[in-house]
């Protein structure tokens, strides 16, 4: 019986998260009969709203709880009989880092090895099972930054993180590659490429600007606009972790892009015609004009692409979703799910926003 057959009792953490919330989703579709334990702190990103839909599914559980908690994170491994651990649960925005590093280090850093050493133990003591698996979900950010030209990041490319927030995730895989070879514990790392898509949080880029073109406000792009980002469907990244928990190999890296690099400035044109398309009564239309140019962002990265060819050739995965597609399912989302992201543009928030763009 392969991995992908057998009955599994998985913990995601950071499940009510973005793209934890998405991946709980997609697991919960694709295998019915497993037990799903969501563990989230419910901290600003994490939003119990994400798993409303599912939350009296069976075989479902939801724990309000943090990473950094280990007699909480022993109790959950031997109570729910965890074969699996999908490690989503961090601070993940750079902007947030750079104002206030200290809680990306306490999550991404501290949180990583917590559960690492907690599921060591667990692991040990139940015979060192095979069909036992720790996905850590990391980020194309810790390899630093590209030039125009440069070859497109791969699973051997040196580490150079530059903000904050990379630099905590880097810490966390190296931690989870430490474990599986000093320790054997079979841990598996993705590096994924900017996700897209619904319950994405919004001050990231894409559901900023949809929300900022319905509200008539500027849209704030960095710099020259000209930073160049991979885009994934977050639907893609979701079925390219499922594949590597069924046939990823313990210990190795997989990185997952979705073929669809962008300069900042060109995404945001298409989502502005893209808007103007879908969206009825908008405040400014042409909404291209809401575009403002702002002060760039501190050790601002110029280039990331993943170079997805292990996963492909080694898995057989592949990106599903084309950019213009993706988005426009996207956007259709937002639209179509005003009242999900409404609370969320709180006083905090919008005292953020201006922090960051003035």
């Amino acid at each position: 019986m392969s991995l992908s057959e057998e009955k599994k009792s998985i913990l995601i953490t950071g499940g009510a998260g973005f793209i934890g919330s998405n991946f709980v989703h997609h697991w919960c579709k694709n295998y019915p009969d497993d037990q799903v334990v969501v563990l989230d702190a419910l901290t600003y990103a994490g939003n119990r709203e994400n798993l409303a839909n599912i939350k009296d599914k069976k075989h479902f559980k939801f724990i309000q709880g943090d990473i950094c908690d280990r007699p909480l994170i022993d109790k959950l491994l031997k109570e729910e009989k965890i074969t699996t651990i999908a490690h989503f649960a961090a601070e993940s925005h750079v902007d947030r880092s750079i104002i206030g590093p200290d809680a990306f280090i306490q999550t991404n850093v501290i949180g990583s090895f917590t559960l690492l050493e907690s599921f060591r133990h667990y692991w040990n003591e139940q015979g060192k099972l095979k069909d036992y698996r720790f996905l850590h979900v990391s980020t194309d950010e810790v390899y630093g930054s590209l030039e125009a030209d440069d070859p497109a990041f791969s699973e051997t490319t040196p580490y150079a993180p530059n903000s904050p927030y990379s630099a905590s995730k880097a810490g966390s895989d190296h931690l989870a590659r430490a474990y599986f070879h000093t320790y054997n514990v079979p841990t598996i790392i993705t590096n994924c490429s900017n996700n897209y898509g619904p319950y994405h949080f919004p001050e990231k880029l894409i559901p900023l600007m949809c929300i900022n073109i319905l509200l008539g406000k500027p849209l704030p792009v960095y710099g020259d606009g000209q930073n160049i980002r991979d885009w994934l469907y977050v639907g893609d990244h979701c079925s390219a972790l499922e594949t590597v928990i069924n046939k990823g190999k313990p210990g190795e890296t997989y990185n997952i892009g979705g073929n669809n690099e962008v300069k900042n400035i060109d995404l945001v044109t298409i989502l502005c015609s893209l808007m103007d398309e879908l969206a009825p009564d908008l405040p400014v239309k042409p909404s291209k004009e809401l575009i403002t140019f702002v002060k760039d962002r501190p050790g601002h990265d110029r280039r990331y692409a993943i170079d997805a060819t292990k996963i492909k050739t080694e898995l057989g995965w592949t990106p599903q979703e084309t950019l213009e597609k993706g988005l426009r399912k996207t956007i259709e989302w937002y639209l179509n799910n005003q009242s999900w992201w409404q609370p969320l543009l709180s006083k905090d928030y919008q005292e953020y926003y201006q922090k960051v763009y003035g």
